[in-house]
């Protein structure tokens, strides 16, 4: 048993399902296009070091978190080769991202100030940063109007290497939006080509920096507009933006019974508040996995079905904190059977639909004592 682990229940990381959706989404792409895959969230909840490792096997060329602590607990976790970007940098950890070579991604020139002063104490001379356009989406990142001001600070900042320039597209994945999520792209490509004008008169030794747009969908659906480099999200993880039958899950969250009980009317109910109403003689399983586990608690009350030896299962009653009860009635099993959660069968998606909500906010809560494990 792995200590801090909930050693009932595993989340599955399958490396066939990783070849696969890098396999799928390189396809659409130019030999010569960069690839970066998203890490962050603890790689949307499988495991941000155990699935870089098994990605950086296959040679991708970033990786990108949302916070500096991520980036360091890969770093700590083996990951060295690969750059890795700090999307959502802020200005309070430039030492941990310096301390581990991290890149950050720059929304202003307040940032980017601060950034150049921490180089300047601590004497080093150059460091890659990532400059983050504001096109469309609204929640970080370089208006138009602020590019002269950027243009006027790398004039004279030359410790500040820009490695790269991107925008985020907020309705990639949505049909009827298309002609929004060019107009990003069209505003991309004037503010853009401004960056790197200075950066080749400010030292024409410099690299161009590398230009990327799409996303996940973006690559689906915009295919034409992958640039230099494109980042792969969700996408890799399992959802596809044009059909389920391209990509394949890579993690599957999996349990064994713990307990079975058989009851008759007249003898409780299952559960807090006693949802789960005894009517008819029936049979239960309690699963090791709660909401403390990242299983949403609305997903009790027969609300969901799980995956047993083949056969559909529902929930019954309130799901707690370490456990749920399933109704396995009619169905042969026994202490130790396998629960599925979420994989192949029932997917993300439709566990997603029953909360109104995104696959994303499936697996990203999955609590870091329930233990990932690759298998082939």
């Amino acid at each position: 048993m792995s200590t801090g682990h909930n050693s009932f229940a595993q989340l599955e990381i399958s490396r066939r399902n990783i070849v696969h959706n890098l396999n799928y989404f390189r396809s659409k792409l130019k030999p010569e296009t960069k690839l970066l895959v998203l890490m962050k969230a603890n790689a949307y909840g499988h495991g941000s070091v155990c699935v870089a490792k098994e990605v950086e096997k296959l040679g991708v060329d970033y990786f990108a978190v949302a916070h500096a602590v991520e980036g360091v607990t890969m770093r700590q976790g083996g990951i060295v080769k690969t750059p890795i970007i700090v999307l959502t940098a802020g200005v309070d950890y430039f030492q941990e991202m310096t301390d581990n070579n991290l890149e950050p991604a720059i929304p202003t020139v307040e940032a980017l100030d601060l950034f150049d002063k921490h180089l300047e104490k601590n004497g080093i001379e150059r460091y890659p940063v990532h400059i983050k356009l504001d096109t469309g989406m609204h929640r970080l990142g370089f208006v138009e109007s602020e590019i002269p001001a950027l243009l006027d600070y790398l004039k004279t900042h030359p410790r500040i290497i820009v490695k790269s320039i991107y925008t985020h597209l907020s309705v990639a994945d949505t049909p009827g939006e298309e002609e929004y999520t060019l107009n990003q792209i069209k505003l991309y490509t004037r503010m853009a080509p401004q960056i790197d004008a200075v950066i080749a008169e400010r030292n024409p030794s410099d690299p161009k920096p590398i230009h990327h747009v799409l996303n996940s969908a973006g690559i689906e659906r915009f295919t034409e507009y992958q640039m230099d480099m494109v980042r792969l999200g969700i996408g890799f993880y399992g959802i596809s933006h044009i059909d389920q039958k391209f990509v394949k899950p890579i993690g599957t969250l999996k349990c064994k019974i713990l307990q079975i009980k058989h009851l008759q009317p007249g003898g409780g109910d299952v559960g807090y508040g006693r949802w789960g109403k005894i009517t008819k003689p029936t049979v239960t399983a309690t699963l090791p996995l709660g909401y403390a586990d990242g299983l949403n608690r609305h997903l009790g009350r027969g609300k969901a079905t799980f995956l047993l030896n083949g056969k559909r299962v529902p929930t019954i009653g309130n799901i707690c904190m370490d456990s749920c009860m399933i109704d396995i009635t009619g169905i042969d099993a026994k202490v130790g059977d396998v629960v599925t959660i979420f994989g192949e069968e029932p997917s993300t998606i439709e566990l997603a639909k029953i909360l109104d909500t995104i696959p994303y906010e499936i697996t990203t809560p999955v609590n870091v004592r329930v233990e990932r494990v690759v298998v082939d």
